[in-house]
């Protein structure tokens, strides 16, 4: 997951409060459930010592008008200067979290939040296409025209002295599909967009991704929900785009797994594993992608400024730092790889790194 979303953190003035529950919106009295969750999450906050500001900050939050359609779980995190995140989960957690510290905690956010790349929806077919942009939470259509025709022949409307009309209707989709191609390679290239979902009947998505540079050819999904103007819904799209979204968030897990095993296998020195490695590799900006395994009550020490983190006391002071705050780690480490630039990726079985903490590496670093 890019971090860049959470730098806001980095500047925000603690301490924090950090809740994660089932925001589920599925059954008939999921508004009275809701109220009697909160009531819970408030006493639990209440007996952590979070300020009243802050449990009025959250409580505002979570209560919520516009609630989530099914399942969902919710994370809200807030601070001295207020809420801070408040994002729907893909899936709810299994049991409530509820943590007042001196940093935010956002490991299930890196685990099951929902964050909508910037993406393009070209519904296709070989006269043009309709294509919507969502770029930065705003939403843009247009509708694309080759100008080539007839795509289409009549049976025996081949006519001497004027070509073979299935050669030209032929073209005519080739122009057609091209002008759709170059346009979408416009607006990848105008905006940072992540996927670019294709919707069409299979010949059209095939062709369309024939004429498309191998660039961005890599950022397309292809969902198969009906043809263009077929009479699909925008519901049905709306969970196949969150589903490609899903399908997306999983690969980047895999490719860090794989590519962690990969690197420790051949001991290139581009992964690190354990808190003394991690803290050293941390401490150089080496760090390209923080791997959060199961951390448990592990903890780091820390300077006074947040600047420089260690495993132990001993370390820190090896590096000229005094030791002035103990973190959790699994609040500490993640914060240290926003400042760093890392992304942060929570695994699961694919990989177990010791003290549950890896990482890949930009380069390899010096051993201190």
């Amino acid at each position: 997951m890019d971090s860049d979303r959470f730098r806001k953190l980095l500047d925000a003035s603690g301490p924090f409060a950090s809740i994660y529950f089932d925001d589920s919106h599925d059954t008939h009295d999921a508004e009275a459930q809701l109220e009697l969750k909160w009531r819970a999450l408030k006493e639990d906050l209440e007996t952590q010592g979070a300020a009243d500001e802050i449990i009025e900050d959250i409580g505002r939050a979570v209560m919520d008008p516009h609630p989530p359609i099914g399942r969902s779980g919710r994370a809200v995190v807030a601070g001295a200067d207020g809420v801070l995140l408040n994002e729907h989960l893909l899936r709810p957690p299994a049991q409530p979290v509820v943590r007042v510290s001196e940093l935010p905690y956002i490991v299930p956010i890196v685990e099951h939040g929902f964050h909508r790349p910037n993406y393009l929806v070209v519904e296709v077919d070989h006269t043009g296409a309709d294509i919507t942009s969502r770029v930065g939470g705003g939403r843009r259509s247009e509708t694309v025209d080759g100008g080539g025709y007839p795509v289409h022949h009549a049976a025996g409307a081949e006519t001497a002295g004027y070509g073979d009309p299935q050669q030209r209707s032929d073209e005519a989709a080739r122009k057609n599909i091209r002008a759709v191609a170059d346009r979408i390679a416009e607006l990848v290239d105008a905006a940072d967009i992540d996927v670019v979902f294709v919707v069409g009947e299979v010949r059209s998505r095939s062709d369309l991704l024939a004429e498309l540079p191998e660039r961005i050819s890599q950022l397309v999904d292809q969902l198969n929900i009906g043809a263009r103007h077929s009479g699909y819904d925008a519901d049905e799209l709306q969970r196949a785009i969150v589903a490609g979204c899903l399908r997306r968030h999983l690969s980047v897990i895999d490719a860090a797994a794989e590519r962690f095993t990969a690197e420790v296998g051949r001991q290139s020195g581009l992964a690190a594993e354990g808190l003394d490695a991690v803290c050293s590799a941390l401490r150089q900006g080496a760090v390209d992608t923080l791997i959060i395994g199961d951390i448990g009550e592990a903890t780091v020490v820390a300077d006074a400024d947040l600047t420089t983190v260690a495993p132990n006391e001993n370390v820190l002071s090896e590096q000229g730092a005094a030791p002035d705050k103990t973190l959790r780690a699994d609040e500490a480490l993640p914060m240290f790889a926003i400042s760093v630039g890392a992304a942060l990726v929570r695994t699961d079985e694919r990989i177990a790194p010791a003290d549950g903490i890896g990482a890949l590496l930009r380069y390899a670093p010096t051993l201190h």
